[in-house]
């Protein structure tokens, strides 16, 4: 697998995750992007013995976009502390079912995984044990079968994005586990984490990195 790298500092390195890549190994030992860049590092620094490599944030398989890892303990401490926070801006573009008439929005519900299953529901109230979940958007383009979003998140939980825009009534693209009406052939979804705005391990200086979204998403929306 070759790593594309889009930011390294001496405590940080952000790179691209395609679609269909684990963030972190599973039980089924497919291949993971945390693995593939350990030995990335190894390789180009001619590292000895094992690479250290902090994970600080994950994204679900089937989605794509940046992934920031910590190339040592303090990094590791400083942006998980930044992410516990809320002060890490996470900006996500997604291509999603249908037309929707609204511009732009805010979706705040309460969210509730099956461990069992790896399925999020979605709970307009809390009195089912769900932890709160926050997310604006707004319309990028569209036209009468697909909309292109931009969606900045305020909380991050586990498949939140899906779970509420499905619930919202407006599925990602291809994203069968959450009500979508297609799968694409190579089982991703159209959901990419497109920007992240953070402050560096070591100094205040603010760092945001944006990539654009997947040129295969373009056709949609012709």
């Amino acid at each position: 697998m070759q790593i594309k790298v889009l930011y390294e500092d001496n405590h940080l390195l952000a790179v691209y995750k395609p679609a269909g890549v684990l963030t972190q190994a599973d039980k089924t030992g497919d291949i993971s992007l945390l693995d593939e860049v350990k030995k990335y590092l190894k390789e180009k620094y001619r590292k000895p013995g094992n690479v250290y490599l902090g994970m600080i944030h994950r994204l679900d398989r089937p989605a794509s976009g940046i992934v920031l890892f910590a190339k040592t303990s303090k990094g590791a401490s400083r942006l998980s502390w930044q992410f516990r926070e809320q002060t890490v801006e996470k900006i996500y573009h997604a291509l999603v079912l249908g037309k929707i008439e609204q511009k732009s929005g805010t979706l705040i519900s309460f969210l509730k995984k099956d461990p069992a299953k790896n399925l999020v529901k979605v709970y307009k109230t809390a009195k089912n044990g769900g932890e709160k979940a926050e997310l604006s958007f707004a319309v990028i383009s569209q036209n009468n079968k697909y909309s292109l979003l931009e969606i900045k998140l305020k909380t991050g939980k586990p498949h939140q994005v899906r779970a509420q825009l499905a619930d919202f009534g407006h599925p990602v693209v291809g994203d069968l586990k959450y009500g979508a009406a297609f799968a694409l052939p190579d089982k991703s979804i159209y959901l990419c984490a497109t920007s992240l705005s953070f402050n560096l391990a070591t100094t205040p200086e603010r760092k945001t990195i944006t990539i654009p979204i997947p040129a295969s998403w373009q056709k949609y929306l012709l």
